[in-house]
């Protein structure tokens, strides 16, 4: 196989996370979001695990787009 053919390959495998990181946002804001409706005074003490989550998917993709650069350009 050609390696040139090979990085490419890897970086679209690396690259699936950040369509999981989009995905996983919207999920855990809707999430949110619903049991906010459902229990309004408990929807402020989960505000902190919301943020923590939004950073945590946020970071998962943003790792993502940093190793599909890595194996482009780097190697």
């Amino acid at each position: 196989m050609d390696p040139l053919a090979a990085k490419y390959i890897g970086a679209g495998i690396a690259c699936i996370g950040m369509g999981g990181a989009g995905a996983g946002v919207g999920i855990i804001f809707g999430n949110y979001l619903a049991a906010a409706v459902r229990n309004p005074s408990a929807a402020q003490g989960q505000f902190g695990n919301l943020i923590f989550g939004f950073a945590v998917t946020e970071a998962l993709g943003i790792f993502s787009l940093l190793i599909a650069l890595l194996l482009l350009f780097a190697l």
